[in-house]
């Protein structure tokens, strides 16, 4: 049996994230999505908040293979902790590639068993980003086809509470 990891911060979700959490369900056995909780990004969403986003958008999913986990510290820590064996991260543009390759060799040095598997972004999500739906969103910009529809109302809201 084979365990992967996909961790981030998905800050919030997005159509880009959902499509490698599907395409990664139907290679892998089972996948524990990772919701970095420290990170030192801006964050829109609190843990709680975007593991309920998660849940929202993955549960489409016809397998029952895919799990969610809040974590911090080291992300090959975390894969170590739930025993999988692969991290998965969805490669969009050559800058990604670049800090994936660092990062895994990095990882390596930590744990040689943990391999990286990148799968690359479906043509239609190679420019979306977390960063990106949120910049959009905050200048008052439609991201109804990057986010589900939870998503937005979820951005929406934030916004009007600020």
């Amino acid at each position: 049996m084979v365990k992967a990891i996909f961790p981030g911060t998905f800050d919030p979700i997005t159509k880009g994230h959902f499509d490698i959490i599907q395409r990664g369900s139907q290679i892998f056995d089972e996948i524990t999505i990772g919701v970095y909780k420290e990170s030192n990004k801006n964050l829109m969403f609190d843990t709680n908040e975007r593991i309920e986003l998660i849940e929202d958008s993955v549960k489409t999913i016809s397998n029952s293979n895919v799990k969610i986990m809040p974590y911090s510290g080291l992300t090959v820590k975390f894969a170590e902790k739930v025993g999988a064996s692969v991290i998965i991260r969805g490669l969009r543009i050559g800058n990604d590639f670049e800090y994936e390759r660092e990062m895994a060799l990095m990882n390596r040095q930590i744990n040689p068993d943990i391999e990286l598997v990148c799968l690359i972004s479906s043509i239609n999500h190679q420019f979306i980003s977390s960063s990106r739906v949120k910049e959009i969103s905050m200048l008052g910009g439609d991201v109804s086809n990057l986010v589900t529809e939870k998503v937005q109302k979820s951005i929406n809201k934030k916004l009007t509470d600020i």
